[in-house]
């Protein structure tokens, strides 16, 4: 082990520059009055998505017999839904969150999230105000917005809401793209969230990489995730966008879903998913959904990544730079 290991992955000038941005934020949001909260780091249950894993802890009451397992959160979302269903209003939060796996220049086990919920917005007023805190910290005036229809329809040529597998793959073959299949991945190029992603990696998201930040939003409703599912001219599309920075996602918002019985059916479709592709199963959160029926206020909400947005804002190579000590130091 070298002899300097035990020193941060950051400098001490982009950690006071960090501070400063921390501080930006929540001047932000004190100013918008919305409220400060603090939610569960380790809860009794997580999240099924299948492509988000979650790393377990082994916890054991005072007495017990033996251990329970508990999940370190990978975001504060379902605890948050609750506080809104219990009337909390408008609020906000910095958090640590954890995901399994995840390392290198733009991930980190351990991160920094933040995430906010504004009562009776939409996922357009929501991007109005993150385009608000993002240009207090960027000084961008403008923050372009495109719906991911047509930037498919402009760079791939084909419509991603009603494309069927057989256009999709057609469409991977003409751009030239090789997919280098792993064997989870050849059971899931039966998706076609699989191949709309292989093109939107290769041939949208290069588009991204200007210097200032733009909008993505308007998914297909297979990429819903928590979103409501709106009818546009016939068409089912997400009420869901994504913030680019530098060619970098930095954020993901929804137009919050409030049903109870179609998020417990987007549950149960994640762990058929899982059990069908050798995933480990997920316990579903039962206090998330019993707060959704309860009532979730009509809201916005979204995540946006501290590390990444520190990054890029410092012109650092890797979060590893804005971090006090990365996982390679933890």
């Amino acid at each position: 082990m070298s002899v300097s290991v035990w020193r941060p992955s950051a400098s001490l000038a982009v950690l006071r520059a960090r501070a400063a941005i921390m501080a930006r934020v929540r001047q932000f949001f004190a100013e918008r009055n919305v409220l400060e909260v603090e939610t569960p780091l380790l809860a009794q249950a997580s999240v099924t998505d299948p492509h988000i894993i979650s790393i377990p802890a082994a916890y054991r009451a005072l007495g017990a017999a033996k251990e329970q397992v508990v999940y370190l959160q990978t975001s504060p979302e379902y605890a948050m839904k609750r506080l809104l269903a219990a009337g909390a209003g408008d609020i906000y939060q910095i958090t640590k969150a954890f995901r399994q796996g995840e390392v290198g220049p733009l991930h980190n086990p351990e991160f920094t999230l933040l995430e906010w919920y504004r009562l009776g917005f939409d996922h357009h007023q929501l991007m109005d105000e993150v385009a608000a805190l993002i240009g207090q910290i960027i000084a961008a005036t403008d923050v372009p917005r495109f719906k991911y229809g047509d930037m498919f329809k402009q760079y791939v040529g084909v419509d991603p809401y009603c494309a069927t597998m057989t256009e999709l793959k057609e469409c991977v073959r003409q751009q030239g793209i090789h997919v280098h299949l792993s064997s989870q991945d050849v059971s899931d190029q039966t998706e076609c969230n699989f191949w709309l992603d292989v093109l939107f990696t290769h041939c949208v998201e290069p588009y991204f990489s200007q210097e200032g930040p733009v909008f993505l939003y308007d998914f297909p409703s297979t990429q819903a995730g928590l979103a409501k599912i709106r009818d546009e001219k016939g068409t089912r599309v997400a009420s869901r966008f994504e913030l680019y920075f530098k060619g970098i996602e930095l954020a993901n918002g929804f137009h919050e879903l409030q049903d109870a019985d179609e998020q417990r059916a987007r549950f149960e479709k994640d762990l058929a998913y899982r059990a069908l592709r050798g995933i480990v199963s997920m316990p579903v959160d039962e206090r998330f959904l019993a707060a959704l029926t309860q009532g979730l206020p009509d809201c916005a909400g979204v995540a946006l990544g501290i590390d990444r947005l520190v990054m890029l804002v410092l012109e650092q190579h890797s979060i590893a730079d804005v971090l006090s000590f990365d996982f390679a130091r933890s």
